[in-house]
């Protein structure tokens, strides 16, 4: 029953062929099954779901408009604002001495939009702390696990969402992108994952790791899901300064729309040394399906790619440096007191943060440092312009771009934990786009094919299209998907 698509469960909850309170119980069965074996939940919010299922079938039974995503159980990564639903960005520092954890006074604004059209919560999806990975074994309660294969990430920082949605207990689920957290995992996972365009979905109620990049995004199990999803997120928040008053477009409607004619520009960087060759044996799979389908393929060039990971970890080790000196032990969450503020402060921040965070601190303090500001962060704010301007040379010529979403298939849990570096490579070819500010989604092409008697894995096809073009993408991302089913 979950992993039907959104619009037609909805439809079916909105006609009374079935109840919300039938959907809920069978996200509440599921999730009881398999997330102790797969670390998809921090906090479950069961009472709050089933109450919120009876009140939709009682306000159907009563004629009213129940919306677009009507009963759908939808999880939501633990860095967004739910009111009364524990927050913790998976980090002990919001944790109060007693084991409380914080509880947010209000909705994020990407929360009350699903709230608005009918969907449930299931309640916080596991995630990297503070989004700060690439693995998900960055939590400060547990790694999330990949259900194709247990043993090996789903990705990271989003990862419980991912994993929410690949293992059938919800049809969707909210994370969010900031250099690859939801389509890194997306691809590990097998499902959709989409980063709108920067500034396309208010930032208001997400807990901040790098305000330039943070982006909240959908997963799905399939492309006019993670339309949907997108669609119903979209737009206009006067509460988040960096949010765009454009309109919404027409996503759904985008994916009916033949790619026949539709110009795919395939970026010769995405394909070099580092590429796994199950990957790339893929995606150029999936490529040529859709050349069959009618698309072009256009070679293009990005030449600053291979910048992208220094200009990333400079910037946003810079911006969270920032942001999470809120975090310092007086106004919530965990507090250890000193002799003075500044022992409180270090106590507080010692105990309360992980070793990755820690890490991005102190690189972000460094870089931001006098003396080094201009060596360090100005320069990459450079590098992050030509960056830019590499994607839009390519535009003059293609309506969008494909690569590989990742370099390799899911990894071993603990393969790369202790070699922040190789982590970090993960992200490879989700951070130009971040850098850039522009929309792109990891949809599933061929899986790899199984080795020593394991499990095939999934992999991911990435697309990236113009600033505020999501309807292009998503027109794209359709056809792909289609030509892929007809295979």
């Amino acid at each position: 029953m979950l992993k039907q698509p959104i619009a037609a469960l909805a439809e079916k909850v909105r006609s009374g062929e079935l109840a919300a309170a039938e959907l809920a119980e069978a996200s509440i069965a599921a999730i009881e099954r398999d997330d102790a074996r797969l670390g998809a939940y921090l906090t479950r919010s069961f009472d709050a779901l089933r109450a919120r299922a009876a009140e939709l079938d009682a306000r159907r039974a009563r004629g009213d408009d129940l919306g677009r995503l009507a009963g759908v159980p939808i999880g939501v990564k633990d860095a967004l604002a739910t009111r009364g639903l524990a927050t913790t960005c998976g980090s002990k520092i919001l944790v109060g001495p007693r084991g409380q954890r914080w509880l947010p006074p209000y909705d994020a604004t990407a929360v009350t939009r699903l709230l608005a059209e009918g969907a449930v919560l299931t309640g916080k999806c596991n995630m990297d702390e503070f989004a700060m990975g690439s693995s998900n074994e960055n939590s400060a309660f547990f790694p999330a696990r990949n259900p194709r294969d247990p043993s090996r990430t789903p990705g990271g920082s989003s990862g419980g969402s991912a994993v929410s949605v690949a293992a059938g207990m919800t049809p969707g689920a909210l994370g969010s992108d900031t250099g690859g957290s939801v389509r890194q995992p997306a691809a590990f996972t097998g499902v959709v994952g989409v980063k709108p365009t920067y500034g396309r979905v208010s930032r208001y109620g997400l807990v901040a790791f790098a305000s330039s990049l943070d982006v909240v995004s959908p997963f799905a199990r399939d492309v006019r899901s993670a339309a949907l999803l997108t669609e119903v997120i979209s737009g206009h928040d006067p509460r988040d300064s960096t949010s765009a008053p454009r309109p919404v477009g027409a996503f759904v409607a985008a994916c009916e729309r033949s790619i026949e004619g539709l110009r795919i520009g395939v970026p010769s960087q995405y394909f070099a040394a580092g590429l796994a060759a199950e990957v790339e044996d893929s995606v150029r799979r999936a490529l040529d399906a859709a050349a069959k389908a009618g698309a072009t393929l256009v070679p293009v060039s990005l030449p600053h790619t291979e910048h992208a990971v220094a200009v990333y970890y400079v910037l946003a080790a810079a911006e969270a440096s920032s942001n999470l000196s809120r975090f310092d032990g007086v106004r919530f969450g965990a507090r250890r007191d000193g002799a003075d503020l500044a022992e409180l402060y270090e106590r507080t921040r010692a105990e309360g943060f992980g070793p990755e965070v820690e890490r991005r601190i102190i690189l972000g303090a460094y870089v931001l440092s006098h003396g080094y500001y201009d060596a360090y962060y100005l320069k990459a704010q450079r590098v992050r312009t030509l960056l830019a301007r590499d994607f839009d040379a390519a535009f003059a010529d293609v309506d969008v771009i494909a690569a590989p979403t990742t370099p390799t298939t899911a990894f071993s849990l603990g393969e790369k934990l202790d070699d922040p570096l190789t982590m970090y490579l993960s992200d490879v070819y989700t951070l130009p786009a971040s850098l850039a500010g522009l929309p792109a989604m990891s949809l599933p092409s061929f899986d790899a094919p199984p080795v020593d008697g394991r499990p095939s894995l999934p992999v991911g096809l990435q697309l990236i299209a113009r600033a505020f073009d999501e309807e292009t993408m998503f027109r794209a991302a359709r056809g792909v998907e289609r030509a892929l089913e007809e295979r």
